[in-house]
């Protein structure tokens, strides 16, 4: 479930400093190679870097369209729309799913905001939606989209979006909880305006690592260090789930901002959501062994061994240098008896 109290911290600055390798991201719907990197926003000179990756993309795209053909062929869990995927669970209407089930929205009013969740729960996977969030005067709102399972002792994945005045930058929310502790935020700047398009906000989750992408480029790799006393989120099945809500007790400015009701009602949107993901159902994983001889093939799960390469570390320490703009490892104000254990692990 969404934060509240936790939220309400202090945000620090970081230094800027910045250092990438260009690099590039299969599109799995259109099987190309599209450049996410670098940002538009680069320096021309880190641009034109890129070039040389370039000249390999015929050789790439061959590569990668033949593992994901294989992969797409056996894959244990592939959204097709909304009206299949997902429930409408609150907001009396303010949540609508439109265009046969291509495109779903949430809308928020002095009344009520409203959400959705996920039909289907799931242990381990690699989780893609596309975001378009609230334009304008957003202040006060919270576009929350997460994976959680229930009770006391929950799992959850957290991505949050906290609205902020018209012209100023959203702040991009992250968290995990364990065993129902969390604790664990990192907050960002985005480096585009993620109300002007879509963009795709992606977890990749499996026994290893939880790992925070946008767009493709990762945020943020909160690893598995149970051999070292750290609990990691991986018995406990999660659904989806995705909420816009009045939060403007805290979400802008510490609460200093309030919601403008003259501009209501706010709406997000959503679309191209996809679940390349293990499906639990009745106690029983849909990537388990197939009989006691052998297990579902490994290409149907790329995403279960998979590690962030050199490049992919480059491109998550130029984020987090440039606009990250808190993480709780350095609040010491906030843990006067200590930082969390795995701060001094990672």
């Amino acid at each position: 479930m969404p934060c509240h109290a936790n939220t309400r911290i202090q945000l620090q600055s970081v230094a800027n400093s910045w250092q990438i390798l260009p690099n590039a991201r299969l599109d799995p719907t259109a099987c190309s190679i599209s450049p996410t990197w670098p940002p538009p926003s680069l320096p021309h000179s880190l641009a034109s870097s890129s070039s040389s990756a370039a000249t390999m993309a015929p050789l790439i795209h061959l590569l990668l369209c033949s593992s994901l053909a294989l992969a797409m062929a056996t894959a244990v869990a592939v959204a097709a729309n909304f009206y299949q995927d997902f429930d409408l669970t609150w907001g009396d209407g303010r949540a609508k799913i439109l265009n046969n089930g291509q495109l779903l929205t949430l809308s928020l009013d002095r009344t009520s905001g409203s959400g959705f969740q996920s039909k289907k729960e799931f242990l381990f996977g690699k989780i893609d939606m596309q975001l378009k969030l609230v334009p304008g005067n957003s202040a006060g709102t919270v576009t929350a989209y997460y994976l959680s399972s229930q009770g006391p002792t929950h799992d959850e994945i957290d991505f949050e979006f906290l609205g902020n005045l018209t012209g100023e930058p959203y702040t991009l929310h992250t968290n995990v909880y364990t065993q129902g502790t969390g604790n664990r935020e990192m907050q960002f700047k985005l480096w585009f305006d993620p109300t002007k398009d879509f963009h795709s906000y992606s977890v990749l989750w499996n026994p290893r690592h939880v790992i925070f992408m946008v767009d493709g480029t990762p945020i943020r790799d909160f690893k598995n260090l149970e051999s070292r006393g750290i609990p990691f989120p991986k018995n406990q099945p999660m659904r989806i789930y995705s909420s816009l809500w009045n939060a403007d007790d805290w979400a802008t400015r510490g609460g200093l901002v309030k919601t403008d009701w003259n501009n209501a009602p706010f709406t997000a949107s959503y679309r191209n959501f996809n679940a390349d993901a293990c499906i639990w159902s009745s106690g029983i994983s849909s990537c388990a062994p197939r009989n006691s001889g052998s297990a579902a093939p490994a290409a149907a799960r790329a995403w279960w061994n998979q590690e962030m390469d050199t490049p992919s570390q480059d491109r998550m320490r130029w984020v987090q240098k440039n606009y990250m703009i808190y993480h709780y490892c350095t609040d010491l104000k906030r843990f006067p008896q200590g930082l969390p254990p795995e701060c001094s692990m990672t």
